[in-house]
């Protein structure tokens, strides 16, 4: 079983990644966690991220590729964040074919561009932890984070304009990608304003 979630800002990406993972007991795997554990022991990398570089495509796919074929994937996984390009999907392809294994189904998440507006605009972030509050997923005590009891705080980068930006460049981005999906006949598009758990009987369709 292996399942691509993708989707817009906001779309609960991560969220539903986590909880279809959990629920198929398969792992969940996201590029951008990949690439920060990596990051601990590659000085190469670390240094890149430091600076706020793009990895290459190839670069990624090398290390996509170490990592899916670890034990906990036999069964299959979750992908999270990847692929980002056109390339990165035929990258994906070639890999997947040479240890014979295949996509069961890319989910393309979906929301409203109001509601993806008011899921950033009112998410908070605990200060000492890092734990991150939605309007899906709210603190127990307002501004206190359930975890370690820290002050929640709104990003100031996370602002209206910002987030027009990353929608439509997401838009620009995903149109090869879902559409090589969609030739493959592996693309469903699910409606992500609902309850995340949801995610779990969109992926048994």
């Amino acid at each position: 079983m292996i399942y691509i979630l993708t989707g817009g800002p906001a779309t609960g990406k991560g969220t539903r990644s986590e909880i279809l993972a959990k629920a198929l007991n398969i792992p969940h795997i996201a590029t951008g966690d990949m690439l920060r554990e990596v990051a601990q022991t590659n000085e190469e990398i670390a240094q890149r991220l430091q600076r706020g570089e793009l990895i290459s495509d190839d670069v990624i796919t090398k290390l996509l590729e170490e990592r899916i074929t670890r034990e906990d994937c036999k069964d299959g996984f979750v992908l999270d964040g990847y692929p980002r390009t056109y390339r990165q999907a035929e990258l994906l392809d070639e890999i997947l074919a040479k240890h014979n294994m295949s996509i069961t189904k890319v989910m393309e998440l979906v929301v409203p561009d109001e509601l993806a507006f008011k899921r950033i605009l009112e998410r908070k972030k605990c200060e000492n932890c890092g734990r991150v509050y939605g309007i899906d997923f709210p603190s127990k005590v307002e501004d206190v984070c359930d975890d370690c009891g820290g002050h929640l705080s709104v990003r100031t980068d996370d602002t209206r304009e910002t987030l027009a930006k990353r929608i439509n460049t997401y838009r620009e981005n995903a149109k090869a990608i879902l559409e090589f999906y969609r030739e493959k006949g592996l693309l469903m598009t699910v409606d992500a304003s609902h309850n995340p758990e949801s995610v779990v009987e969109d992926a048994k369709l």
